[in-house]
């Protein structure tokens, strides 16, 4: 008995210190791993805060690059209605917002272009032209007859003009045209979108502006229409 007795503490001596042993290398590597997850929190820390900057920084460019877009078409008319083959120089357009709009002089016209679209089929809508003018004030006076005539019969053609906006702008303005639709069965409600994308509502003296469609129905639900 004393024999197997002194075997048992000669096992559990070697077990122990195995065990002792792999307790150690396993602290080791605890130890580690925590370093290295100290460190990595650190790491993602620093890159969240640069993160933000960075975001900041491309929210800033990309709104000054919208700007610079937006002023670029600044002198920029759309004419919608103009079949394909009608010609499309400054010579020949120019003509045409002379004739349309009744002007004593054709205005001076920088350069006009159909849209970047591959040609229509036989049946589809002609492609809209974009023209540039050379005075800021022509541009101005066509816009402002465009929104009196709204679309124009001539020569056995229905034109419109709109501004050339970006198509950010151009897609936040559309966004209304819901709530443009509700306010026209409004008698007495006037209304308006103001540049680059805002609403703007008079009712019985009350002036009111919306950012977004939703602030818009919300006002006119609880207080107009009642629906």
């Amino acid at each position: 008995m004393e024999t197997d007795i002194a075997t048992v503490r000669t096992e559990l001596k070697e077990y122990r210190e195995s065990i002792t042993t792999e307790l150690s290398a396993l602290c080791g590597t605890v130890k580690g791993m925590e370093e290295s997850l100290s460190a990595c929190t650190d790491d993602v820390s620093c890159l969240q805060k640069e993160v933000h900057r960075l975001t900041a920084v491309a929210d800033a460019l990309q709104k000054k690059c919208d700007d610079l877009e937006a002023r670029s078409r600044r002198n920029n008319v759309r004419i919608v209605g103009v079949p394909e083959s009608q010609g499309c120089s400054p010579a020949s357009v120019s003509a045409l917002l002379k004739q349309a709009f009744d002007l004593k002089e054709a205005p001076l016209l920088d350069r006009a272009h159909r849209s970047l679209l591959p040609v229509p089929g036989r049946g589809s809508p002609p492609r809209v032209i974009v023209a540039h003018l050379h005075y800021y004030q022509d541009c101005t006076n066509i816009l402002r007859l465009a929104r009196e005539k709204q679309r124009i019969k001539m020569s056995g053609m229905n034109i419109s003009v709109f501004p050339d906006y970006t198509a950010k702008t151009a897609k936040a303005r559309a966004a209304f045209n819901d709530i443009r639709r509700q306010l026209r069965e409004i008698e007495g409600m006037k209304f308006g979108i103001l540049y680059p994308a805002r609403l703007r509502i008079t009712y019985q003296n009350v002036e009111k502006t919306f950012s977004t469609p939703e602030e818009a129905q919300t006002y006119i639900t609880q207080n107009i229409t009642g629906r």
